[in-house]
């Protein structure tokens, strides 16, 4: 007998997935109908951890894996393009309530452009994103003005920051708190301790965990697949293989400043509608930036992403 559900995507492998019906915690494996896969070819992966999708299974061969049939509509999803150059999209995740973007100023060094463009993905599909400040025990002493420094930047965006630290259990209820009741997409760069993280979340889990690289003081490849794992306190946590390259999809130059909350609310105020921000006179972004309202490191991101959509088409 042909048994038919609906259930959401806890674990990509590549060609195989484990699915649950949310919020039952019952994995079962399942593959991919053909005709799905062709459909999509400028997407490297046509289902994401998180997509809700409809399967079918032969109730007699409980052990062969459900065919999944349709994905369903996605609320949201977060997308890249792993190089400026290349028309192929990666999905890191769908249907997701929350993003927790992790960062270390040190252990790997922070690279600001490479954040901004995660969070400006984050506001064009629609995914709510909070910025997590990882190890702050390392370099607290001795960096203090830079975490201050960095928070003025992304507090003034209006960002939320929770700035953590796993040995002395900092900022961890908080996020253990605000993953209940949804499902939650860890991401950021290697070797930042997502995975660290989500097992100081829940000591029972157990996602791989890396060490930095002392020559490059970057992290190693330490997550493969993407897989979502069940907190015992509520909720969901995705954890996602750390990110080099992060590059925009499916976004116009004349659209990007508008995806930057501080500049979207100056831009009211420009004398030319539209405006690049660039060079036309009364622009109120500029001004903004030189009186100090916008920063300047957010301002830099925006102008290097002007340059790499123009590369791109």
């Amino acid at each position: 007998m042909i048994v038919k559900g609906e259930a959401t995507v806890v674990k990509n492998a590549g060609s195989h997935y484990l699915l649950s019906a949310l919020p039952e915690w019952n994995l079962f494996p399942a593959v991919l109908r053909g005709k799905i896969r062709l459909k999509a070819s400028e997407i490297t992966n046509p289902i994401a951890v998180g997509d809700r999708v409809r399967f079918e299974s032969d109730d007699a061969a409980s052990e062969a894996p459900a065919l999944i049939t349709e994905i369903l509509p996605r609320t949201n999803y977060v997308i890249r393009r792993s190089t400026n150059l290349s028309r192929q999209a990666h999905i890191i995740a769908a249907n997701v309530d929350r993003a927790y973007i992790i960062v270390s100023l040190y252990f790997p060094e922070i690279k600001l452009p490479f954040l901004d463009r995660i969070l400006v993905t984050c506001e064009v599909y629609g995914v709510p994103v909070t910025i997590v400040l990882s190890k702050v025990d390392l370099y607290r002493d001795e960096a203090g003005e830079q975490i201050e420094a960095f928070k003025s930047i992304y507090e003034g965006a209006g960002y939320r920051v929770i700035e953590t630290s796993i040995p002395e259990r900092k900022g961890i209820d908080e996020i253990r708190e605000a993953c209940k009741g949804g499902i939650n997409l860890f991401s950021g760069e290697s070797g930042v301790g997502k995975s660290s993280l989500i097992k100081a979340l829940d000591p029972s889990l157990d996602p791989k965990i890396g060490r930095i690289s002392d020559a490059h003081l970057q992290g190693k490849h330490t997550t493969s697949l993407y897989e979502m794992y069940r907190l015992a306190t509520g909720g969901y946590v995705i954890d996602s293989p750390g990110i080099r390259g992060f590059g925009l999809v499916d976004l116009d130059k004349e659209e990007i400043s508008k995806y930057f909350p501080e500049m979207l609310e100056a831009s009211r105020s420009c004398r030319f509608t539209p405006c690049t921000h660039t060079h036309e006179p009364g622009c109120a972004v500029k001004e903004a930036v030189e009186e100090g309202r916008i920063s300047a490191e957010r301002y830099n991101s925006y102008l290097g992403m002007l340059e790499e959509d123009q590369k791109f088409r």
